[in-house]
């Protein structure tokens, strides 16, 4: 069982969507392990950083305790994992990074955060970086068809929120970090919307004909908004990177999706929900 303070977390943060505040704002995730002993499951809110995709890195620094967390003798025990991330939870597998591959996530997650870093000077050991890839999925955890793209809308908006945090706060250059975490949300858009233009606006078509001026206006913000997304993928990936340069496309890019965003929502969570 999780202890009192964990579990205030976790309560907070399954009521609000992923949202926590106090001593663990910007956790964003739940991690339920299988007890290596027991065999029982054990829930613990832990941070993460995007690797690219659908992976994201975990870090067992256990505030650089000499010994290395429980959910982390519980995943290498059995790897088989539930993640909850305020929109979808789903099963991933558990891999322990090793030699330069840790190396590198652990000195990216160093670069945005010096905290790891402070927590790999308290200790002896080796602190480890775990890679979590889904092994299965479903639909948003959301009562109806429209909360669940409200919830997928907003966590859009959290990320683009963050990285523009992340960017008023860099130096001269963009970390590696950041340049992931910029990557990972352009693809995430674009699956996002791939999804939409295959399957939703489909069933919505020939469900729903009186939307075809909205289903093609929103295809067409699509089309813009995946031009704004390549432009954020090309300053990005620049090994000289400009900060400002960064800032400008992330901020046209997340004006113009809010405005996306909002009309989607006005025009047909009220038929999703029907």
């Amino acid at each position: 069982m999780p202890n009192d303070f964990n579990q205030r977390i976790i309560d907070e943060f399954r009521a609000n969507n992923g949202r926590v505040g106090g001593p663990f704002e910007g956790g964003r995730l739940l991690l339920t392990t299988t007890g290596a002993r027991t065999g029982a499951p054990h829930t613990t809110p832990v941070g993460y950083l995007p690797d690219g995709g659908d992976q994201v890195l975990v870090i067992a620094s256990a505030g650089g305790a000499p010994k290395h967390p429980d959910w982390f003798h519980n995943l290498v025990a059995n790897p088989l994992v539930t993640v909850e991330d305020g929109v979808f939870t789903y099963q991933a597998r558990a891999t322990v990074l090793e030699g330069a591959d840790r190396d590198r996530a652990f000195a990216r997650a160093a670069e945005a955060d010096p905290g790891w870093a402070a927590y790999q000077a308290r200790t002896t050991r080796t602190i480890p970086v775990v890679a979590l890839r889904p092994v299965s999925g479903g639909p948003p955890n959301a009562a109806s068809p429209g909360a669940g793209l409200k919830l997928l809308h907003d966590a859009f908006r959290r990320e683009l929120s963050l990285i523009r945090r992340e960017i008023a706060e860099s130096g001269p250059g963009i970390g590696a970090q950041l340049r992931v975490n910029c990557l990972t949300v352009c693809q995430g858009l674009r699956n996002h919307h791939t999804g939409e233009d295959t399957t939703m606006f489909p069933f919505l078509t020939e469900h729903h004909p009186e939307l075809a001026p909205v289903l093609e206006r929103l295809r067409a913000e699509h089309e813009r908004i995946a031009t704004l997304v390549a432009e954020l993928h090309k300053v990005v990936s620049s090994t000289a990177a400009d900060p400002a340069l960064v800032r400008a496309e992330v901020d046209r890019l997340a004006d113009e999706l809010e405005r996306h965003l909002a009309h989607e929502e006005e025009q047909l969570i009220p038929v999703l929900d029907a």
